[in-house]
């Protein structure tokens, strides 16, 4: 416990603390928001508004994780490292979409193809080496396998595995992009997740077979040091969204936003709990599906469903004030994240 509190604290100041500073270095340097044209009136107030504050979240949370490990005399675990590269490949893939867009004074960076690359580059190493590194135990990161609240049926190969995480990085990492469109929305459905996986990691350590063998213990490498790994990222993402909060004084950007992302399908992947993050990133899954509903609908019938997509720009169009979104989202998300939760334990308790 004590790793954990210690990796969320310095993350947090650090996070706290270096916020401003990076405000300050970005406006200096004139690192600005771009709006988009056809985007809600409203937020042509935020042009200019300093971004890829995604970099001190990645940082932060990178400190605090090995704060936590000197603090404690402890040496890092496979299982939090790839996590932490899982989420550092896809900042910087992020961080290169962010300076494109403030260098050519755009909206759009990367190309889509070339962004994609990146993702499934980052991806698919993560994908390979997870299923690696068995330890005393002979227990690896991953299986080949699915899971929910743990892994469940036959093996699918490395090849269908790889396929499987390649989905869920680039699908979670574009769903938590397409959150990040209000003042500090993104921040906290994210930073929900993150406190669910404290949780899990905590369980799943306090329950582990290598401790003591039971019908519902958990065959999970190291979950005391992804616990660890979530309280760092989540300490560095309230640091962060004191900042962020409505009216944001800075924007996290495409590096924050493809690095929440990837962190928190890490953290399905090696807690396996694949399928569950479906569940506690509810309000990401949700915001997702209506740019799809969207974009599907208006090619079958050229019409459109929503005001405008992704769903939080619906509600401004509605005339929701953006605080009214951000907090009622917020409260969806926890919502999802305490329905996940539940799930999790009512499936560990012993059948009478």
């Amino acid at each position: 416990m004590i790793d954990i509190l210690l990796a969320a604290m310095v993350s947090l100041v650090l996070s706290m603390i270096g916020t401003p500073i990076a405000m300050r270095l970005f406006a200096r340097r004139g690192y600005g928001q771009n709006i988009r044209e056809e985007g809600p009136s409203g937020h042509y107030d935020k042009r200019g508004t300093p971004t890829m504050g995604g970099t001190v979240i990645v940082i932060a949370a990178l400190i605090g994780y090995a704060a936590s490990h000197a603090g404690t005399f402890t040496p890092p675990t496979v299982s939090g490292m790839l996590v932490l590269f899982l989420m550092t490949g896809l900042g910087m893939v992020g961080f290169l979409d962010d300076f494109i867009k403030i260098y050519k004074q755009r909206s759009l960076g990367l190309r889509s193809g070339a962004k994609a690359a990146g993702q499934l580059v980052v991806g698919a190493i993560f994908a390979v080496l997870v299923v690696r590194f068995p330890n005393a135990y002979d227990i690896t990161p991953a299986e080949t396998r699915v899971s929910f609240l743990r892994d469940f049926g036959p093996s699918i190969g490395i090849v269908a595995f790889t396929v499987w995480v390649l989905i869920m990085i680039v699908g979670f990492s574009n769903a938590v992009n397409l959150t990040d469109g209000l003042d500090g929305l993104a921040s906290g459905a994210t930073g929900v997740v993150l406190g669910s996986y404290v949780l899990i990691g905590n369980w799943q350590l306090r329950n582990s077979c290598v401790n003591q063998l039971g019908p519902n213990c958990y065959w999970v490498r190291d979950p005391l040091d992804l616990a660890v790994v979530a309280a760092a990222v989540l300490g560095a993402l309230v640091g962060f969204l004191w900042w962020n909060a409505p009216p944001a004084k800075i924007f996290m950007g495409d590096t924050g936003s493809l690095a929440l992302g990837g962190v928190i399908a890490g953290l399905a992947v090696t807690t396996r709990t694949q399928l569950l993050l479906i569940i506690l990133a509810g309000l990401c899954v949700i915001i997702t599906m209506s740019v799809i509903i969207q974009v599907g609908f208006f090619k079958m019938t050229g019409r459109r469903v929503f005001r405008m997509a992704p769903l939080q720009h619906h509600f401004e169009l509605a005339g929701w004030a953006e605080t009214t979104i951000v907090v009622r989202f917020w409260l969806v998300a926890m919502l999802c994240a305490a329905a996940g939760l539940g799930l999790f334990w009512v499936e560990w308790v012993p059948k009478a």
